[in-house]
């Protein structure tokens, strides 16, 4: 389980140096002060000129961005043992047999396979191809009676948090934050464009973006699922890939800052060197 960053203020200065050693100076200056939909925009105009990578360069760049501390391919949807080079999908009909490049985001959700989303790795990720094939374009939710469980424990069924009854797929707590804040950067780097993409997670327009059990589902994650170390060094790899910046990886409150007016947080579970405490938080505004 990851190590959560402590609400003591020796503690957070040591952790959020690490978070923001690598952005560039100024680089968020023209969002400074913002909070509501104008911060959102002028982290858009910040972030949205990436240098686009081809399908096929994915392959090298997961590499870079997505290896594990032993050299093997970084899998947040199961527990296999990937090699980089001789692994990839390919045909599969077990877990474990390969891993393919998963659009965290589903690509049907827009179609097509040549817009700047389609190769973007901040939601893109190196998966299990039977996980992900069961998976499917069903969008994440949190499951109480799933219908298929991966090795890790990544959980398929009929979606339990409020407000949507429909398939969604759960990966662990351990991911939960990484794909929440994989959710924001693409409503903010693809502002322009996503009001005309289709899911049940989706409201149809460029603000907020995101159904209100979807925004408070990522909100939650957020909060709960705090920045990891492996967030802050892919953060930093995919800058130097594609030379923008995932700034809810560098800037998490801005989640709440962009989004947060009401949401359902029962419990936040904050893990320190391996310590877990509950802390009882009221329904309301964060």
């Amino acid at each position: 389980m990851k190590t959560k960053k402590i609400s003591l203020l020796l503690g957070l200065f040591l952790l959020v140096q690490p978070i923001f050693a690598q952005i560039p100076a100024g680089y968020y200056d023209s969002a400074s002060g913002l909070t509501g939909s104008a911060l959102k925009t002028a982290l858009h105009k910040i972030i949205r000129a990436h240098t686009v990578r081809s399908y096929a360069q994915l392959w090298t760049d997961f590499q870079t961005t997505d290896k594990t501390a032993g050299g093997k391919v970084w899998d947040m949807y199961s527990n296999c043992t990937f090699t980089f080079s001789t692994d990839q999908c390919g045909s599969y009909s077990s877990e474990c047999d390969c891993y393919n490049r998963e659009h965290s985001m589903p690509n049907s959700w827009w179609g097509g396979t040549t817009d700047t989303m389609y190769t973007d790795l901040f939601h893109l990720v190196p998966t299990d191809g039977k996980v992900n094939g069961m998976r499917s374009n069903n969008p994440f939710g949190e499951v109480t009676t799933p219908t298929y469980t991966s090795g890790n424990g990544s959980k398929l069924g009929p979606c339990s948090f409020p407000g949507y009854t429909g398939t969604v797929f759960e990966p662990i707590d351990e991911y939960k934050g990484d794909f929440a804040r994989n959710y924001l950067y693409l409503a903010t780097r693809y502002e322009t464009k996503i009001g005309s993409w289709t899911s049940d997670m989706l409201a149809g327009n460029s603000y907020p973006v995101f159904s209100t059990w979807a925004i408070n589902l990522l909100l939650q994650w957020n909060t709960q699922d705090t920045v990891s170390q492996k967030e802050i060094d892919r953060n930093n790899a995919i800058y130097g890939i594609q030379h923008n910046r995932n700034p809810f990886i560098d800037h998490p409150e801005w989640a709440n800052a962009i989004w947060g007016t009401t949401v359902a947080v029962t419990s936040i579970t904050v893990n320190s060197a391996g310590n877990a405490t509950t802390i009882a938080t009221p329904q309301g505004t964060l």
